[in-house]
């Protein structure tokens, strides 16, 4: 007889629809199944024959599952699965991996960089290079994906007892769901129906409908009768029909239960094989020997209590053995068993081969050095049977014996001895144990996890712990964005009496809830923080307590709307001379007095700097950090030189104290401040360097946005292409809204800059849908530095002017943070050529520090030949020109956009070189593919008498038995790339266009030639080459 049906039995639907999903899975078509159900309903049965199935097929199958002893272990199933796949070698050696390595050491440690530095990866940095990882894992092409992977495209990821999971597990597959559609990749996950956050996802994902769910229910009495045949090894009709009745009111249609009833009636001689050997149709005959009613147990639990009665007798150690590993949870090490029960290797894994042997264990073929019951229900049966003062003393033991084991409880052992001195009934132990769990998972980034822990902690501390853990808990609770929570628990909090929290910790608490606020622009929360740490410190408080109440205080002046921070609030003040009360009074009396007078971003930068003072004297390096980031931003209306300076100092204290996460903050804002001074993004491929140190994709796309725009405004299009393509869906799907905007723009910003009006405004589409409206900050960026070029490339210059109005009209409404837009620059350029403004507007254009910025600059010095040569002095109006000429390299497509327009000013007033302006321009325009420009270029140098040379469009190129197909000048290009046998993604950035749009140019190629596959089409594009 068979321990296990060897035939899944009653599920013909659910395996139906995971090979349907395997399939998918091969065809590009990712999918989302999660399989619900009690305890032994048959869920892993048909995730294990979904992964055999996988494996037979040649896909990638990882595997893990969740663990109630392991929730306290941020990615513990996610972990298990990777390392399934990948228990030795590092990660595959593809470039796309390479952003990704550092968050995938989460999973793997052993991939992470040896560097040390860098922050915890956050779940979504986690979550997107898991779907890489899976993607690259299930890539077909060994040129893709990993070398040693030579089988048909597709993955499998499995997690069993999804219910067990652990909050950064949930958070990341909710992520892979909403994100499989179109990768080669199958997620399935088990789950039992019980509520929690497993299932609350389960249940989101069907009503958006992006996962499919099945529940299985019981089977009948006739699927009933095929488990017991199949474990019979015989056929359904030679089952006693005593015994089917039997299972049915007794299992209730639950397979594991079914088969653990057939077993104890084996066990017990109620059933045995009959005398008679075979039946006719050649399977074992079975008969019933006894009372089937009396030799089953009235329940599980006493069947298992029964069998572990039996096993104990023939060695107490047996017995003891497994009530310790059930304490352990399903799943269990050998190394904190041998803890446990003291027992030597050869001894421990002769008891272990026993209990295997009566199938209570089975190794656990995820870690090799772990073992598993067979079904949660065998735990939770043998715990149940065990009386509770001698479950809580064999509990109070095995914690006693893991802590001697191990004093400092590493890896998830916190947490287990947790539970364990719960269960001994030492609550408060307990408590303190949740506790150091949560704060190390807090310290590991993983914040839901240490939410779960510490409100644990919380909820069985004793009284004079409770503060304690409540102030680690509130850290956690901002930290994993619950504002709410965290400002509702602080007023719960005793400020009297043994349990009071000292000052300095209810003060630094009350000011790390005001960063929080103040973060998620909740100013009426901050100030509320604010007042209260401020009524804790008193009149005479230590200033370095106040300095991180500043620049909290400070940002408030940059909320728009947002009244200052009154005056009649005590400043940050150095420390008073030989402490005179009396000095004090009238210095705070006089700073309140000047502060009045001056506007509040006055008031904000003299805060911040009187802050930053004393942080670095106090050594606060983070808050010093804060308050110099604060004045950089206060600081940028004035020009360039002062914001740089102050963040070069927040630099050098980030390099000082060994902060990475600031010095990247540092480097970043300084590089995007050089860019616009300079055009030179050197400092911004510095900050890319420590983006990539830091191991965060998050700053990494932030830091090539920043680059694509460079490349953008540089004309190094192929550049700007590739790293939008990098990472514009990657931002979208890590919900990086601000950076997925700013790609948006960048992107519709490089169609503008081409002149290809209907990408561009597919671009604009989608940022504006994204931003909700006119209220982004970008607002400025994509009306004065995309859509009006835009125009100009159609030799639009009313529709030009019309957008740089707007954008005026933006910025006077709205606080600005960009100043390339045109208001001083391309604006007053245009305005001069039309006679809207003379010498006074540009001298005072040209006195505003944003005029200093390089982008400006170019136009600002074309602007001033044209009035030069408006007020006659020819040769000066000559020479600015000549000094842009040299310069212009640097901005090509603005450069020679400059040319054509002071040109036709020049030809106007008489002055200057316009043919030769012209001409370099029409030839710059004519390669870029503008043919308004280049159109206009010519006709001007009609205009002027000079020869011009005739140029054939793409269309004029495209071979003549193509033209008759009506083959476009895209597709031609497109086509004859084919010659290289280059594959989509590289044709797409040689083109600045998107892999999709080079299939749907491929498609139509295929159509429109008659030719049936690419390799035709390459044929094709080889005979039409000139050396074809």
């Amino acid at each position: 007889m068979r321990a296990t049906s060897p035939t899944t039995v009653g599920r013909e639907i659910e395996v139906a629809l995971l090979a349907d999903a395997l399939t998918g899975a091969q065809q590009s078509v990712g999918r989302a199944v999660f399989l619900v159900g009690e305890a032994g309903i048959g869920k892993s049965r048909l995730a294990g024959e979904c992964a055999t199935r996988a494996a037979a097929a040649g896909l990638a199958v990882l595997r893990g599952r969740g663990s109630a002893t392991g929730v306290g272990t941020p990615y513990r199933p996610l972990i298990e699965a990777v390392c399934s796949r990948f228990r030795t070698g590092g990660p595959p050696e593809v470039p796309e991996l390479a952003p990704y390595r550092r968050a995938l050491g989460r999973l793997v440690p052993e991939w992470r960089a040896a560097e040390p530095g860098g922050r915890p990866e956050t779940v979504v940095e986690l979550a997107e290079a898991l779907l890489r990882l899976l993607a690259v894992v299930a890539a077909p092409d060994p040129a893709v994906g990993h070398p040693v992977l030579d089988r048909p495209a597709g993955c499998v990821l499995l997690l069993d007892d999804f219910h067990d999971a652990d909050s950064e597990t949930i958070a990341v597959v909710e992520y892979l769901v909403d994100n499989l559609a179109s990768l080669p990749v199958l997620l399935v996950a088990t789950l039992r129906p019980e509520p929690g956050e497993a299932l609350a996802l389960v249940r989101a994902a069907e009503r958006r409908r992006v996962a499919t769910v099945r529940t299985l229910g019981p089977l009948a009495a006739p699927e009933v009768r095929a488990v017991a045949a199949a474990c019979l090894e015989t056929a359904p009709a030679e089952v006693p029909p005593a015994v089917v009745e039997r299972l049915v009111d007794g299992g209730g249609g639950n397979p594991y239960l079914v088969e653990e009833l057939l077993a104890e009636l084996i066990a017990s001689g109620a059933l045995r094989p009959d005398a008679a050997g075979r039946t006719a149709a050649g399977g074992m005959a079975w008969e019933v020997a006894g009372d089937l009613t009396a030799s089953v147990p009235a329940t599980v639990v006493r069947h298992y209590t029964h069998r572990l009665d039996q096993l104990g007798r023939t060695d107490p150690q047996l017995r003891e053995l497994l009530l310790f590993a059930a304490l352990l949870g399903t799943r269990f090490s050998v190394g904190a068993l041998q803890s446990i029960t003291g027992h030597d290797s050869r001894t421990l894994f002769a008891h272990l081969r026993t209990v295997i042997e009566a199938e209570f264990l089975v190794p656990d073929p995820a870690e090799p050095d772990q073992y598993a019951f067979r079904h949660a229900l065998t735990v939770e049966a043998l715990l149940t049977g065990t009386p509770l003062p001698e479950r809580a003393a064999l509990a109070r033991q095995a914690a006693a014996a893991l802590r001697e084991a191990d004093p400092a409880l590493g890896e998830d052992r916190c947490q287990l001895v947790a539970e364990l001195l719960l269960t001994a009934g030492d609550r408060a132990g307990a408590a303190r144990n949740y506790a150091e769990a949560g704060r190390r998972a807090l310290a590991a980034g993983a914040a839901a996890t240490a939410v779960l822990m510490l409100e644990r902690g919380h909820r069985h501390a004793a009284e004079e712990d409770r503060s304690a853990i409540a102030e680690s808990l509130l850290g956690a609770l901002a930290e994993a964005g619950h504002l709410d929570r965290a400002l509702a628990l602080v007023e719960e909090l005793p400020t009297v009496g043994a349990a009071a929290l000292a000052l300095d910790r209810r003060i630094a608490l009350h000011t790390r809830l005001a960063w929080a606020a103040v973060v998620a622009e909740r100013a009426a929360d901050t100030r509320a923080q604010i007042a209260a740490a401020r009524t804790l410190l008193g009149d005479f408080a230590d200033p370095a307590q106040t300095a991180a109440l500043a620049v909290i205080e400070g940002h408030l002046a940059l909320f728009p709307g947002r009244q200052p921070p009154a005056a009649e609030e005590v400043p940050v003040t150095p420390e008073p001379v030989d402490g005179a009360e009396e000095g004090r009074g009238r210095k705070k009396e006089r700073d309140q007095g000047e502060e009045v007078a001056l506007s509040p971003r006055s008031i904000a930068e003299r805060r911040a700097r009187e802050a930053a003072e004393v942080a670095e004297r106090s050594q606060l390096p983070v808050v010093a950090c804060q308050a110099w980031q604060l004045l950089a931003m206060l600081a940028r209306e004035r020009g360039f030189d002062d914001a740089d300076r102050c963040l070069e100092r927040m630099l050098a204290i980030a390099e000082s104290h060994g902060l990475p996460g600031w010095r990247f903050e540092a480097l970043v804002r300084i590089g995007a401040n050089t860019f616009m001074r300079t055009g030179d993004p050197r400092r911004l491929e510095q900050a890319r360097e420590a983006a990539a140190g830091l191991g965060s994709q998050l700053a990494m796309q932030r830091t090539e946005a920043l680059l694509a725009m460079n490349a953008v405004l540089r004309g190094e299009h192929d550049t700007a292409a590739t790293l939008v393509a990098r990472h514009l869906e990657a931002a979208a799907r890590m919900r990086n809204h601000a950076t997925h905007r700013y790609l948006l723009v960048t992107s519709a910003t490089q169609a503008a800059h081409r002149g290809r009006r209907r990408e561009m405004e597919r671009a604009l589409l989608s940022f504006e849908q994204e931003a909700g409206g006119t209220d982004s900050l970008l607002t400025p960026v994509m009306l004065g530095l995309c859509r009006t070029f835009c125009a100009l490339l159609e030799e639009d210059r009313p529709l030009a002017l019309a957008e740089l109005a707007a954008t005026a009209a933006w910025e006077d409404a709205h606080p600005n943070v960009f100043f390339l837009a045109g208001r001083y620059g391309l604006r007053p350029l245009l305005d001069v050529l039309t006679g809207r403004s003379g010498r006074p507007e540009l001298t005072a254009v040209a006195a505003a520090p944003a005029a200093g910025l390089v982008w400006n600059r170019q136009f600002l010095a074309l602007a001033e030949a044209v009035q030069l040569g408006k007020e006659g002095d020819g040769a000066a109006a000559t020479r600015a020109v000549e000094v842009h000429r040299a310069g212009g390299q640097l901005f090509p497509m603005a450069h020679h956009l400059g040319l054509r327009l002071v040109a036709e000013a020049a030809l106007a007033d008489g002055w200057g070189e316009p043919v030769e302006w012209l001409r370099e321009a029409e030839e710059y325009f004519h390669a870029l593919e503008v043919p308004a420009v280049a159109g206009a270029c010519r006709a001007l140098l009609r205009q002027a008498g000079a020869s011009v040379a005739q140029r054939r469009t793409g269309h004029d190129q495209i071979p003549a038995q193509l033209r008759a197909l009506g083959v476009t000048s895209r597709e031609y290009e497109v086509l004859a790339l084919l010659i290289e046998r280059p594959a989509n993604q590289e044709i797409a950035r040689r083109l600045s266009i998107s892999p999709r749009t080079v299939e749907k140019h491929m498609a139509s190629l295929l159509r429109k030639t008659g030719h049936q596959d690419r390799t035709a089409l390459t044929r094709l594009a080889t005979t039409l080459s000139p050396g074809g």
